[in-house]
């Protein structure tokens, strides 16, 4: 007797102990299914390799993918997106309002936008820190040389306060001098009317690489002000979009991990070497159902967008005209910061 109620607790354990599949109903999600299109924050002109607009009014970027591939989760369609066009200081009340569905837009995440903004962000899929720029006839190799001189920001980012609180922590003073479009900084600088400016280190890499005619005549500080968490900004309230938007940036992690490919997303599909594979691409059961979505998304999306690899090199690596090298935006396991939570 006494063995048969021992057999019966196990069973009964193991039952509780496994796990249930919960279809989730994410108010934003069955909104965006009813439109049939995804709102999705671009830029008030460029802002080079995360959001890029042309002359045909033409998006491209790493946020612009990122959207691209969020979209074909949601609706198994990469131009079912459409880009809505922001300044910095317009992307928080235009999602606030619901005239964009999310902010992918290089982002930082950070406490004050956490909890008194009504936002809430996804696990962060960029890391970059904050500089200086400076004109090399200055001769200033840091910030203090700056005492005394002229800097432009761009209005409504954390870039202008992360400036201004770096200069007062080490008692330098200069004229802080803003700008509500990159464009407008960028020629405000180039003109000589700033002695240097604040930006995204990756930023102003690509500026310096590709915008500007004599790279050598302009100096990016040893200063390192932040080393910024980027992630997507959403409405609080709908965790459950939260969920989709998480595991979107996790299956393209997951993918690069595993070595799937826009090239060979169907023969992985077809013939998955492990069972993660085919959890992900949807070979197994259950990957959609958890967050209101179809098995294959997954795979429709690696299809369409690549996975974060693809994307990044697309965007700012050895496939795009910035050459960026990856650093700390690559996996764990190639000596960057970048992981996916557990796929169970």
């Amino acid at each position: 007797m006494l063995k048969k109620v021992v057999k019966a607790g196990i069973v009964i354990t193991a039952m509780a102990a496994a796990p249930t599949l919960a279809s989730a109903e994410s108010a934003t999600v069955k909104q965006i299914q009813e439109r049939g299109t995804l709102l999705c924050s671009g830029h008030n002109g460029s802002y080079f390799g995360f959001v890029e607009v042309n002359d045909k009014n033409e998006w491209k970027g790493l946020d612009i993918d990122l959207c691209r591939a969020l979209t074909t989760a949601i609706l198994g369609d990469p131009e079912k997106s459409q880009i809505v066009p922001l300044s910095w200081a317009q992307r928080f009340p235009a999602l606030q309002s619901g005239d964009v569905d999310i902010i992918i837009k290089a982002t930082g995440w950070t406490m004050g936008r956490d909890t008194e903004l009504g936002l809430q962000f996804s696990v962060p899929y960029f890391f970059g820190g904050t500089q200086f720029m400076a004109h090399g006839d200055l001769g200033v190799t840091n910030a203090k040389d700056l005492e005394g001189g002229t800097m432009c920001v761009e209005a409504g980012t954390t870039l202008e306060r992360l400036a201004a609180n770096y200069m007062q922590t080490i008692g330098t003073n200069v004229s802080m001098v803003s700008y509500e479009k990159a464009s407008e900084l960028r020629a405000a600088y180039l003109a000589n009317r700033c002695d240097a400016f604040v930006g995204w280190g990756p930023n102003l890499a690509v500026l310096r690489a590709t915008e500007i005619e004599n790279p050598d005549a302009h100096v990016i500080l040893d200063d390192k002000l932040s080393s910024e968490p980027i992630a997507a900004a959403m409405r609080q309230g709908d965790e459950d979009f939260v969920d989709v938007v998480n595991w979107m940036l996790a299956a393209l992690m997951i993918a690069e991990e595993e070595g799937i490919t826009s090239a060979n997303v169907e023969e992985m599909t077809a013939n998955p070497p492990n069972p993660r594979v085919a959890r992900l691409l949807g070979v197994d059961p259950g990957m959609g159902e958890r967050l209101g979505l179809r098995d294959s998304w997954a795979a429709e999306m690696i299809a369409a967008m690549g996975n974060m690899e693809e994307i990044y090199h697309r965007n700012l690596g050895d496939n795009s005209p910035y050459k960026l090298d990856r650093g700390l935006n690559n996996l764990w396991s190639h000596g960057g910061v970048l992981y996916a939570p557990i796929l169970d």
